[in-house]
């Protein structure tokens, strides 16, 4: 548990004194991580034509949130060894928010598939419940491609009367995405896809670090 020192001076309360000034605490920050991978761009075209050629193959969707354009079935597309690269990186990048988040022992592994939005595509709000972390790589990211918007975690500021990016006010944060970019973020953390405005699709890998069976890394 944290605990928080709270120090305030004391100020007088006679007529004419200087008015007290409260210190402010932001608390219950909900830390994401970003990082941009350019060396992957190389890869970039033979991964499209990939999850191409699984959609093609395999046209029914997996569903899950996904409305309006495609998802694998299955949690193994970084298994495939066309995504190596991809799937080292992750791995580096899952590895290092752990350990800041106090986890850098745990072993785990990765669950990932493919999510394909067509126009009018997006992905309703929802968690990924019993996962470590979790995350995402943007591989084509037309003009007019959704964003990636969180939902303010805290559950009983809906109820409050302030909106926006005020203090103690509601919010959600949107994240626009581009190719190359990977995004990681806690587990709990709800979140959605908006709308797809472009006839050219937006394929996106979202991933899971999820913990092995035996958990000590």
């Amino acid at each position: 548990m944290t605990s928080y020192r709270f120090k305030v001076t004391a100020g007088g309360f006679s007529s004419g004194g200087p008015a007290e000034t409260a210190a402010a605490f932001d608390l219950f920050a909900t830390r994401i991580w970003q990082v941009r991978l350019p060396r992957l761009a190389p890869r970039s075209a033979e991964w499209v034509s990939t999850i191409t050629a699984m959609r093609a193959a395999s046209p029914e969707p997996a569903g899950r949130t996904n409305r309006g354009g495609w998802n694998s079935t299955g949690h193994d597309l970084l298994e495939q060894p066309v995504f190596g690269d991809l799937r080292e990186a992750a791995l580096a990048q899952c590895r290092a928010a752990l350990a800041e988040m106090g986890a850098g022992d745990l072993a785990f592994e990765l669950k990932a598939w493919a999510n394909v939005h067509d126009r009018g595509g997006f992905n309703f709000a929802h968690l990924h419940d019993g996962c470590l972390l979790s995350g995402t790589f943007y591989l084509q990211v037309p003009e007019g491609s959704g964003v990636l918007a969180f939902r303010d975690p805290r559950p009983g500021v809906v109820n409050g009367f302030a909106k926006g990016s005020r203090p103690n006010a509601c919010r959600d944060v949107h994240l626009r995405p581009e190719a190359g970019l990977m995004v990681l973020f806690p587990h709990w953390l709800e979140h959605f896809v908006e709308v797809h405005d472009s006839d050219t699709p937006r394929i996106a890998i979202p991933f899971n670090a999820v913990l092995k069976t035996g958990g000590a890394g």
